[in-house]
């Protein structure tokens, strides 16, 4: 009924009535710690050039942590889901003990009138956007409206263009940790990742639907900081590995400073090339995908974290080792489309399994070529399912994605370009 909801308002939405050719950039704070947060505004930023889509407004998959609302008078006219390392941080032990907070930033279309702008957590009790962390009003006429030019001067640049920016995905890569000396070699690493991108499917089919760019953002340094191994550079983004403590997991600490390298780019999607060869990565929806550019498994990886980053698709392991507790709660049904509690699997692919497959599914050899319900995801061992024995969102090694993990991202795109 969701789903139905969402696309009716957003047929009745015209771009026109409500916004501009251009967008803001609205950066925030999110604080707290496990027992409580909250968020602030920073400022808004005008920025030229909205590429996102002008028909779908309106988000109808609700994928995210967070969820972003935007009104005209009575009107919701605009609305987008997203993830946040701070909401991964949150189910920490450290967050038991001390309080931090993480910059975000989020886009949108700049409006025509004065507007009213709602940020939404999702419960982890209810699995329900029903904790209200920020709502207020701006007039586009306000004249403390940041609007002093350019941020910066990085310009996208085409890598590929297939289509006009409101009807493609407009995936663009930004250097971490090039030197000035090294943007010959970004550019190159951007053709390779590019290729690994359009080797596997669904991607390979839908290559059209994409455009690719990237950002020329220069680093004093090569490379990446490497704390556990008291490693540290100078780079534009500081981006590290040993995020929450785990080897492999790399992030970068500042969303909104990723954000302005951008601001002069078509975007709907980011991934950062990390200059190393350390093996790792990271992937948060609608934040940012990265990894480390010339470490072993790196077009594994990389399809891996975008499929995060991207589609929202979970992470179907459960054996290795991440330093969250209690991030899935097994009485309600998550909201990544490749995982299952089957509270409600009737929202999730109960619609593409065989009739005699039995759910949950054993998981054994015998049904290594089935899809059904395999228990283990989602960093547990029990209470989670995934569709397949073997699929990118759990092993480096499994041969592509499943055909669940490949619907959903061809909604995804079709969401960006129709």
């Amino acid at each position: 009924m969701t789903l139905f909801i969402a696309v009716n308002a957003l047929s009745q939405v015209k771009y026109e009535n409500h916004f501009t050719n251009d967008r803001w950039r609205i950066d925030f704070m999110l604080s707290g710690d496990a027992q409580s947060q909250s968020a602030s505004l920073s400022e808004i930023h005008f920025e030229k050039s909205w590429s996102g889509s002008k028909k779908n407004l309106i988000d109808p998959f609700e994928y995210g942590a967070y969820y972003v609302k935007v009104y005209d008078a009575d009107t919701l006219i605009f609305s987008i889901g997203f993830c946040s390392l701070f909401e991964e941080w949150l189910s920490t032990e450290e967050a038991t003990k001390v309080k931090r907070s993480y910059s975000h930033s989020v886009r949108i279309p700049e409006p025509k009138n004065p507007v009213h702008i709602e940020l939404w957590k999702r419960s982890f009790e209810t699995g329900q956007f029903d904790n209200l962390l920020l709502n207020f009003d701006v007039d586009p006429q306000d004249r403390l409206m940041v609007k002093h030019g350019l941020e910066n001067n990085l310009e996208g640049i085409p890598v590929l263009l297939n289509a006009d920016s409101e009807e493609a995905v407009d995936l663009v890569f930004v250097a971490e940790g090039y030197s000035e000396d090294e943007m010959i070699k970004f550019a190159e690493d951007v053709d390779r990742f590019t290729q690994y991108l359009f080797d596997i499917e669904p991607y390979k089919s839908h290559k059209n639907n994409f455009n690719i760019w990237l950002v020329q953002s220069v680093s004093e340094d090569s490379g990446v900081d490497i704390p556990h191994e008291d490693i540290w550079k100078q780079t534009v983004l500081d981006s590290h590995f040993y995020s929450l403590y785990v080897d492999r997991y790399l992030t970068l600490p500042d969303q909104t400073k990723l954000s302005k390298l951008i601001a002069n780019s078509p975007c709907d999607a980011i991934y950062v090339l990390a200059n190393t060869n350390i093996y790792g990565g990271g992937g948060i929806y609608n934040c940012y995908g990265m990894c480390a550019a010339d470490s072993y498994y790196d077009a594994e990886v990389f399809v891996h974290e975008f499929g995060h980053s991207f589609a929202g698709l979970g992470d179907e392991y459960y054996e290795s080792e991440v330093t969250f507790s209690d991030y899935v709660n097994t009485n309600v049904e998550p909201w990544e489309p490749n995982v299952t509690t089957l509270v409600e699997f009737e929202k999730k692919w109960k619609d593409m399994i065989e009739v005699n497959t039995p759910i949950p599914t054993p998981n054994q050899i015998e049904y290594a070529n089935a899809l059904g319900a395999f228990e283990g995801a989602a960093y547990i061992a029990k209470g989670a399912y995934r569709p397949v024995y073997e699929c990118r969102m759990k092993e480096n090694d499994a041969p592509g994605f499943c055909p669940v993990c490949q619907r959903a991202i061809i909604k995804m795109i079709d969401y960006y370009c129709k």
